[in-house]
């Protein structure tokens, strides 16, 4: 009698720890996100702030932002908390890289790009989330695909072409909708495979929301192309 007692107490318990994790994941993700946008307007309402970001200094910058990532991740599952207090600095740098977009394009444009990358990122999400099957190989070609749109898009810095830029867009929105899917699925069967406990939970969940935020962010910024193709304020 006791082995049937304790098997629904076991399924409720795993359940509970993987709903306690997507919340961590996805709300900080969110935390992210919505950091972002703050430091994007701030900077973008202030010429002082956004001049910061001119001269040699931008280049440190952007080396540290290029690697952000791979601290966080490298170092989540060791020490959550710094990995935590790092993953939202990043998102404040990113915002605050991002505020020059305000100069570009128009508000209308930024808000429908804004919009329906969350629209596309929760959906899929949601999807990739439920989903009893596999997407792995769905997540494989994306990444062989990405890998293979980086290059071209080195090429075409050299082409100089808009409409194979534009191009480019479309081909980005497919590839990070389809990331977005697989690496929630990953990031889950990541979660269920590992012990559940407390710090390992939490370093997934930062591992989870930097992974996330990245695919949102770039989701965002094809988008935006996309939308400002006409819309721009040149």
């Amino acid at each position: 009698m006791n082995n049937y007692d304790e098997q629904p107490r076991r399924v409720v318990n795993a359940d509970v720890g993987l709903n306690s994790f997507l919340t961590k994941m996805y709300g900080w993700m969110g935390l992210a996100v919505l950091l972002s946008a703050v430091s994007a307007y701030f900077f973008a309402t202030s010429p002082a702030l956004m001049s910061s970001f001119a001269g040699p200094s931008r280049w440190i910058i952007l080396i540290v932002w290029f690697a952000f990532p791979f601290i966080v991740s490298g170092q989540a599952l060791k020490r959550p908390a710094l990995s935590f207090v790092l993953l939202m600095v990043y998102a404040l740098i990113t915002g605050a890289m991002f505020s020059g977009f305000a100069l570009i394009y128009t508000g209308a444009t930024i808000t429908t790009a804004f919009v329906s990358s969350a629209t596309v990122f929760i959906v899929m999400a949601l999807y990739g989330t439920v989903t009893k099957r596999s997407l792995a190989k769905v997540g494989a070609q994306a990444t062989a695909a990405l890998i293979a749109l980086i290059v071209a898009m080195v090429i075409n810095m050299f082409l100089q072409s808009p409409m194979i830029s534009y191009i480019f867009s479309f081909v980005g929105v497919i590839i990070f909708t389809a990331l977005t899917a697989s690496d929630s699925q990953k990031l889950k069967q990541l979660y269920l495979n590992s012990d559940g406990s407390g710090t390992a939970s939490t370093g997934i969940a930062i591992i989870g929301a930097m992974q996330l935020y990245l695919d949102f962010v770039n989701l965002f910024l094809f988008l935006l192309e996309i939308f400002g193709g006409g819309n721009s304020r040149n």
